[in-house]
């Protein structure tokens, strides 16, 4: 079912970016989004959105940020999901939208996992390592995970770096049985 949406969510993402792109609001429409996608998780709101006596304005009108006008882009926008009974996908075309987004500043969004907090300078030092790396500008998004005993892992979405303790237990103990 993931999959199914993602694949749904693409071209809606992608007119969302081109649209954002040419008003120059890339960061507007990213809260916007960003909202949006929050209030389509609400399962109160997921149950009215499936509601045959809902109009699509009055579900747009759930889904705008404060102050948004319905007859603005993104209103209109919203409005095109909503006529589609699509509204649901706000989840993952804000996703991809940030994704898109990122690629056209060339900021990569990299996640780290570390056995214990990493403080401000090992995240500085990850970030310059791998914006030298990848030639691009590097968001961090970090997480603890007690159990890789050491080290991290560098997940960039098309690679992953395994510089834990665990990781090499694991390749170790692979090498070993082979």
């Amino acid at each position: 079912m993931a999959a199914q949406s993602i694949t749904l969510a693409r071209p809606y993402a992608r007119a969302a970016f081109e649209l954002a792109r040419a008003e120059g609001t890339l960061g507007v429409w990213s809260q916007a989004l960003a909202f949006a996608a929050q209030v389509a998780q609400d399962a109160r709101v997921a149950a009215l959105t499936n509601d045959p006596r809902m109009q699509p304005s009055q579900l747009v009108a759930l889904h705008l940020p404060e102050g948004t006008q319905a007859d603005n882009a993104f209103g209109k926008f919203l409005t095109e999901l909503a006529e589609r009974h699509r509204l649901s996908l706000l989840p993952e075309v804000a996703a991809l939208y940030e994704t898109y987004k990122r690629e056209s500043e060339s900021q990569l969004l990299v996640k780290v996992t570390s056995a214990m907090a990493l403080d401000a300078a090992q995240a500085e030092q990850i970030k310059a390592s791998l914006k030298r790396r990848f030639k691009r500008e590097i968001e961090l998004e970090t997480q603890v995970d007690p159990s890789l005993l050491a080290g991290v892992v560098i997940d960039t979405g098309s690679e992953v770096i395994d510089g834990s303790a665990r990781g090499r237990l694991q390749r170790l103990a692979s090498a070993l049985t082979n």
